[in-house]
């Protein structure tokens, strides 16, 4: 039997442990590569204006919600604590992403860091389930204030509000956990490569080479059983108080009535069916094209934030008010 020469050995050695190095590179990364939106990347510089600008809005709406109700001492309903805590969620969430994805158009810095990376997607993750329990607190204000008006005060007292607050704060942060938990302890043989703009817990997962049937399952769990109960709990919110309303004497009580919710449900729409349909596509959205499915992932954290202060500064007298007061003071 003919002897393996030494140089063919070596020669084998080297390549084996260059191998082993690469795996373990992987499965330990130290970043992953964000690519943008792919298939657009010519357009990266001209879609960073619109998403700069939406960013700027809800950056400038939401502080100016919080600035109203701190300065205006009428606004300490229930309904306004909840609001503030809105406005904060809406900037956790917009700067969550936007700063990194503007890093990638402007100047093709796409590298992340893997804590950092799981770090993005916590506070993404966790902070979307924080903001839909606040929309849930705020149909429950909607429920008492119509369908019990006169025990709301006593009803929805401010140490109630608090431990709802809090309640609402450490479901958020407790549930976004497993999902950055989850993703460190996979294994990343293949590749570091996530075609988005920021780090979600399906599209850092895929990347794995494990089974990750549990951290699926989970992301499942989150949004059918947590985001759907929530929904659950709005939908029979506003039936009883659709109720309520239809069973008031005049059209115009009705109408003055149904006023009072209609920032509330425009908020609920605007977050929850691009949030619905955004993870729906993550997950089985085979034909969807992969361009439109990061579109709309980028939209589902930039609208919501955008449009919530708009909605609520024009359809909210009070604040609505105290800006004119504002404004006018200023020309004065």
């Amino acid at each position: 039997m003919q002897e393996t020469p030494f140089c063919i050995r070596v020669g084998h050695l080297l390549l084996y442990s260059m191998a082993d190095s690469n795996t373990t590179d992987f499965t330990n990364p130290s970043t992953f590569i964000l690519l943008g939106i792919p298939g657009l990347e010519w357009a990266h510089a001209w879609l960073s204006i619109p998403f700069c600008a939406m960013y700027a809005i809800a950056t400038l709406g939401n502080f100016t919600v919080l600035f109203v109700v701190k300065r205006e001492l009428s606004l300490r309903a229930p309904m306004y604590h909840f609001l503030c805590m809105l406005a904060v969620s809406n900037l956790v969430l917009s700067t969550s992403m936007l700063p990194k994805m503007l890093t990638i158009f402007w100047f093709n810095s796409r590298e992340i860091n893997f804590s950092a990376c799981l770090t993005q997607m916590y506070f993404i993750h966790g902070f979307s389930v924080m903001e839909s329990g606040i929309l849930v607190a705020m149909a429950l204000d909607r429920y008492v204030a119509i369908c019990d008006p006169l025990r709301h005060s006593t009803i929805l007292t401010n140490p109630v509000v608090a431990k709802i607050g809090l309640a609402v704060v450490l479901r958020g942060g407790i549930l976004g956990l497993p999902c950055a938990l989850l993703a460190r302890q996979w294994p990343y043989c293949e590749t570091n490569i996530i075609p988005d703009t920021y780090c979600t817990h399906i599209a850092v997962v895929k990347l794995a080479c494990a089974d990750i049937r549990i951290s699926s399952y989970y992301g499942l769990f989150v949004l059918f059983c947590v985001m759907g109960l929530d929904m659950f709990l709005v939908a029979l919110s506003y039936t009883q108080i659709l109720r309520a309303i239809f069973r008031l004497p005049t059209k115009d009580a009705r109408l003055k009535t149904l006023g009072t919710c209609s920032s509330h449900l425009c908020s609920i729409l605007v977050f929850y069916i691009p949030a619905v349909f955004s993870s729906l596509t993550y997950r089985s959205g085979q034909n969807v094209a992969l361009h439109f499915r990061v579109l709309i992932g980028n939209l589902n954290l930039l609208v919501p934030p955008m449009l919530n202060p708009i909605i609520y500064g024009v359809r909210t007298k009070q604040i609505r008010d105290r800006l004119l007061r504002l404004f006018m003071h200023k020309d004065i």
